[in-house]
């Protein structure tokens, strides 16, 4: 039976920190809520990093602040999963005259200036992966992201600039994982050692949802729930906490304890990580589950 880490994919989530539901009244700062955090649940996945590129400080200060089995997922900057971002998120001598394209949005596709994101990137993280508490570091591909050949190039050139990091991939478009193209999929994460991300989300009636398909391509078994919230799922200008809001009930949580308890006698460790976020949902849904699995 391998190892299993539950946890949210956020400890400062302003949903949740708006809320008295999880931290003691009194815990007000980051470092506060991550060594409380951190005496509950002994993983994280950090949402952050795709708004920006971390910094090498932070990395060191959450070494420091958690015990010493804690590990972190970390989700990749969006620059790197080629999702559109504000000009102010670059760094300032990465900005350029990038055309601004959608909503205040720029695409990097200069080969140069990404290959320097993922340096960066790669840097700032370093602090954790050297003090071996890095879990894999999360590439959340866009819906628009289809099966092409051009999409698996980035994807295993993503690989190469990785290199010394273990990385997941989930998609967002359901032409990896529809039956006909799903085992082509997962065989060329499987032979190029890319953990494959389960992912529960609610159903839509075309490509921008992936089916909920529990796999592994490598001895990381990876889950990720966004609750069901079909209804403003694929709406547009709300806050990101109501796309999430959603709470699974005990009944579909250990039907996915079921999933976890079968994939973990094929791999080394599972992490299952919620990102159902709106106030405590998420915090609710690993504790749930962390006793279920325990029963």
């Amino acid at each position: 039976m391998s190892d299993i880490f539950i946890g949210t994919c956020s400890w400062t989530d302003k949903s949740l920190i708006s809320t008295d539901d999880f931290y003691p009244k009194g815990i007000r700062t980051s470092e506060g809520r991550l060594r409380y955090y951190s005496s509950i649940f002994r993983c994280v996945e950090v949402d952050s990093s795709f708004y920006a590129i971390p910094s090498e400080k932070n990395s060191r200060l959450w070494v420091e602040r958690t015990p010493d089995e804690f590990l972190f997922n970390i989700k990749a900057f969006a620059v790197m999963t080629r999702h559109g971002v504000r000009p102010e998120s670059l760094p300032p001598d990465l900005r350029g005259n990038f055309a601004v394209e959608e909503k205040g949005r720029v695409f990097v596709r200069d080969i140069g200036v990404i290959e320097e994101v993922f340096r960066r990137f790669k840097e700032a993280i370093s602090p954790i992966r050297d003090n071996n508490k890095l879990g894999i570091v999360v590439f959340q591909y866009p819906p628009w992201f289809k099966k092409e050949m051009e999409s698996i190039k980035i994807i295993l050139e993503t690989k190469e600039y990785m290199e010394g990091f273990e990385i997941g991939v989930e998609f967002r478009n359901r032409g990896w994982l529809v039956d006909n193209q799903r085992e082509e999929t997962l065989r060329m994460l499987r032979e190029n050692r890319i953990t494959y991300i389960v992912s529960d989300e609610p159903q839509v009636k075309d490509n921008r949802t992936v089916p909920y398909v529990v796999d592994c391509t490598t001895d990381t078994a990876y889950f990720r729930f966004h609750g069901k919230n079909l209804e403003n799922w694929l709406k547009k200008d709300i806050q990101t906490f109501e796309r999430y809001d959603y709470e699974y009930s005990e009944n579909e949580l250990r039907a996915f304890a079921s999933d976890i308890n079968q994939i973990s006698r094929k791999v080394r460790r599972v992490f299952a990580m919620f990102n159902n976020h709106r106030g405590s949902q998420a915090i609710r849904n690993a504790l749930t589950l962390k006793r279920i699995l325990s029963d």
